[in-house]
Parts: structure tokens; C-alpha cells; sequence
């Protein structure tokens, strides 16, 4: 009886004990031998397709020459928010495929590159305004969003062109310590048609491998490590159990201390 009272006893211990450290740790870019050179890399991300201006996208504009332009000039209208000096300011997109800008009116963006709508304004400021303008712009609504085994979930901007996956995550505070590292999900493209880049975050090759460039409108998903899915499977497991032996040893206990 002795025995047996001392086995459960082991039991309820073993299992109190799954809810302690599950701490796991990652392996990232952790590929030892020399990487091949890929001739094929410099096509692909030749390949790759710069995001390329859509209508209600948010333009944020700027004159590196001045300041005081494209900011205190602009008129206040429904397809106009508000700015400042410092960081621009804010222009959407229309339906029809145009932006409207002060003294030069509305001009045709859906379908450009960020670069390209930069110089075709810069140009059109040069020719009918102003004197050697440096114009800025930048696509402010653009963003992915990160869920999963990181330490920050949510939406991140896409603040600058070509952002990477490594980029966004460390931004984010990087991965849990429940995280598979080689479990990670690039969701892109639309509803009826989606698509799922794998990365390897364990190999050094995934900071170069184009398809990591992100695109807005990704959803990045980190996946548990089977570690952490056996704890909690094992937690879940003696919270059920727990308190069933916690009773069948105290019955014994009792029992024991009865038979004595």
C-alpha cells in the first residue's frame, strides 16, 4: 500500500511539473558551410515587382527644397488629410487613378512605382512651378500583419521599399520563446487566390531568398515549436488529472493513516 501510495505521489509530481520552464530556444541562421553563390538570385529580384501605386492609396509628399510648399499651399478637401512641415503632406488616391496637387492639379499615379510617381511629380513641379524642386514621396498605408509566436502581434507599416522579413520581425521584438523557427508563413496575394511562402528562419540562405521581400497586404505567421505543443498538451492533460489524484491520494492517505 506504502508503494503504491508513493507512486501516485510520483505521478501528481511529474505532472505539476509540465507547467514549469518550456523555454525553447531558437536556431537562426545557423547554416555552417559557405554559401553557394546563386546565379539565379540577381533575375529573381530583378523579377520581383516593386509595389506599384493603387486607388485610396495614401501619398505622403514633400519638397526637400522647401518645406513651406506642398504643405501650407494645399487646400483643404475630401481627398486631402491633414500634415505638417516637417513630414509632408498626406494626398489619397482617387478612383479615377489620379492625385490632386496643389498648383498643378490632378495627375495620373495608379499603376506606378513609388520612384516613378516621385520623379514624374518632381517633373511636372520643374516644368510648370517650381526651380529645381526635390520632391519625396512615400506610400504611408501600406502594411502586413504579423500572428503567431511573436512578442509583438499586429499591424507594421511598410515604411520603406524592399522591407525584409527578418526586418519586420525584429521591429515586432522578434519571436517568442515558443516559436519554431523553420515554421514560418508568408500568406500573400488575394482572397479567391492565395499563396504560401515558407521561410526557414534556421537557414542563413533566407535573408537573401527574394520571396521574403514582403509585399503589403502579407500576413506573416509563426508557428509553435512541438516542444511547446507537448507542454501544452501535457499541461492541459494534468489540469484534468491534477485534481483526480490529489483526491485518490488523500483517500489513501487516509486510508493508511486509518489502517494504522
Amino acid at each position: 500500500m506504502h508503494k503504491l501510495t508513493y507512486a501516485f505521489l510520483f505521478l501528481a509530481v511529474i505532472f505539476t511539473g509540465t507547467s514549469c520552464s518550456n523555454k525553447q530556444y531558437q536556431v537562426l541562421f545557423q547554416q555552417k558551410k559557405a554559401l553557394s553563390v546563386d546565379t539565379g538570385y540577381a533575375k529573381r529580384e530583378a523579377a520581383l515587382a516593386l509595389y506599384r501605386i493603387q486607388p485610396q492609396d495614401v501619398l505622403q509628399i514633400r519638397n526637400l527644397q522647401d518645406t513651406k510648399f506642398i504643405t501650407n499651399l494645399t487646400p483643404v478637401s475630401s481627398n486631402t488629410s491633414g500634415g505638417n512641415a516637417a513630414a509632408g503632406e498626406a494626398f489619397q488616391v482617387a478612383a479615377d487613378s489620379t492625385v490632386d496637387l496643389p498648383a498643378i492639379g490632378k495627375t495620373r499615379v495608379v499603376g506606378l512605382t513609388r520612384v516613378d510617381a516621385q520623379k514624374l511629380i518632381q517633373d511636372l513641379y520643374t516644368k510648370n512651378l517650381l526651380v529645381n524642386p526635390i520632391i519625396e514621396l512615400r506610400i504611408i498605408n501600406l502594411k502586413v500583419t504579423l500572428l503567431g509566436e511573436i512578442k509583438g502581434q499586429g499591424n507594421y507599416p511598410l515604411v520603406k521599399d524592399k522591407t525584409t522579413l527578418v526586418e519586420v520581425i525584429g521591429e515586432a521584438g522578434g519571436l517568442t520563446d515558443r516559436a519554431n523557427e523553420k515554421d514560418i508563413k508568408i500568406i500573400r496575394g488575394s482572397e479567391k487566390d492565395p499563396k504560401v511562402i515558407d521561410v526557414d528562419l534556421s537557414n542563413i540562405g533566407a535573408i537573401n531568398d527574394p520571396s521574403s521581400l514582403l509585399q503589403s497586404g502579407d500576413i506573416i505567421y509563426v508557428g509553435q515549436s512541438k516542444r511547446a505543443a507537448r507542454n501544452d498538451n501535457l499541461q492541459n492533460l494534468s489540469v484534468i488529472i491534477q485534481p483526480a489524484l490529489i483526491l485518490f491520494n488523500t483517500a489513501l492517505i487516509i486510508f493508511t493513516l486509518v489502517k494504522k
